[in-house]
């Protein structure tokens, strides 16, 4: 009898987990001691899987933990040994902190339990220009002139996009505006403007900075001068990041869905939530129904001012493959899309765009299963002749 009351302890990975994220959620990397605090999170999390190791044995969800702590620690150069971060901190509600706000939210009154943690959507544009949609969806589209990727109740993001080689359908984008909307205490509205040859490391004001700046909500973080800025959003939990890559801007942005979906119907022309209008593809959804002529590699007509570094010049699609290559490891649509850059332009720059759009994915897209996607026949399995055919008709699409 006694042993049939004997109960079997519970595998509390979960609880391992729901800590490790209330000790990192309001965590910001662009400031000093980042490093540090997350790895006393990481070294929290590795003792809580092992003091609850042998009544989880068998348990995916914990294994696959495990995996996740070790590449952690190893992203991150983390020591085993050192200190450990308090399992129960006295984190203070911040009310110009999303993942503060939400924390305290979600908590359930008595139980200490947390409801799941608060799902994020990522969206990015880069080269000629290629769109990677809130829903994961890939496109390349034309859209040229002024295109609202973004417009909801606290963030507004409109891309600016001109010809890359005259005749061509083709375009890239020169200019970018963000627009943070004024909320509660933590913000005025700011303004964040950049142009080819001009990507400021402050708002059009001047500031570098919402708010107080005990409260730093709102932050501007040069990364690189002229070439990678970084925009923090602490109080609505968004990440911006906007590169300049020869003469053309690339931009990725990460952003709680919730807040994403607060829009109404005057609102919905965004390329981020719906993808391109059907009349402004290139790709169609890599289904195109044209001959297959060969293409010819015509001495392209350039416009003043683009492309002026590589112009005259023509890549073949061997050489185009090898360039990629040099970057660009896994035939992903990202190395499909920098083959169909140097085709369509014969600007080498456009390799270091798509190597940094996959970049800024695996920096702000919050599933690491989705980093890479790749075509719907299996860009890994196509032959290479498929491959080819593809990218040859999305050329013509373009240059015809």
């Amino acid at each position: 009898l006694r042993k049939s009351q004997v109960q079997i302890p519970q595998c509390r990975i979960q609880k391992c987990t729901t800590d490790f994220v209330s000790l990192t959620s309001h965590l910001n990397p662009s400031l000093d001691g980042f490093d540090a605090e997350f790895c006393k999170a990481l070294r929290a999390y590795s003792g809580c899987t092992h003091r609850t190791s042998k009544s989880c044995r068998g348990n995916l969800v914990f294994h696959s933990a495990l995996l996740g702590i070790s590449d952690l620690m190893s992203q991150r150069n983390c020591s085993k040994d050192g200190p450990t971060s308090s399992t129960h901190p006295a984190v203070p509600i911040e009310p110009c902190n999303y993942h503060s706000r939400h924390q305290h939210q979600a908590t359930l009154p008595g139980t200490g339990a947390e409801l799941p943690r608060p799902n994020y959507l990522f969206c990015g544009l880069f080269g000629d220009p290629h769109l990677r949609t809130f829903k994961d969806q890939f496109q390349t589209c034309k859209v040229e002139g002024a295109w609202p990727l973004i417009d909801n109740n606290y963030l507004s993001v409109q891309v600016t996009n001109v010809p890359v080689v005259l005749g061509s359908s083709a375009t890239a984008t020169n200019k970018i505006t963000i627009i943070f909307k004024p909320y509660q205490e933590c913000t005025d509205q700011k303004v964040y403007q950049a142009v080819t040859d001009d990507l400021p490391a402050a708002f059009v004001d001047g500031t570098v900075m919402g708010g107080s700046s005990e409260m730093r909500s709102l932050l501007v973080v040069e990364k690189s001068p002229g070439c990678h800025v970084e925009l923090h959003a602490a109080y609505i939990g968004v990440t911006v990041v906007v590169r300049q890559l020869g003469h053309y801007l690339t931009l990725a942005v990460r952003m709680p869905e919730e807040l994403a979906m607060a829009f109404d119907e005057t609102q919905d022309l965004q390329l981020c939530m719906n993808g391109c209008p059907s009349s402004e593809r290139i790709d169609q959804e890599g289904r195109l129904q044209l001959p297959m002529l060969g293409l010819q590699q015509q001495q392209q007509q350039v416009r003043p001012g683009t492309a002026t570094a590589q112009r005259g010049s023509t890549f073949s699609l061997e050489s185009a493959s090898s360039k990629c290559r040099e970057q660009l490891e896994v035939k992903d649509i990202y190395f499909h899309s920098c083959v169909f850059d140097l085709l369509t332009t014969g600007d080498a720059n456009f390799t270091s765009a798509a190597y940094n759009a996959l970049k800024d994915v695996e920096m702000l897209h919050p599933k690491r299963e989705h980093w890479h996607i790749f075509s719907r026949s299996g860009a890994q399995k196509s032959s290479s002749a498929a491959i080819s055919a593809l990218l040859l008709c999305l050329l013509m699409a373009v240059l015809f």
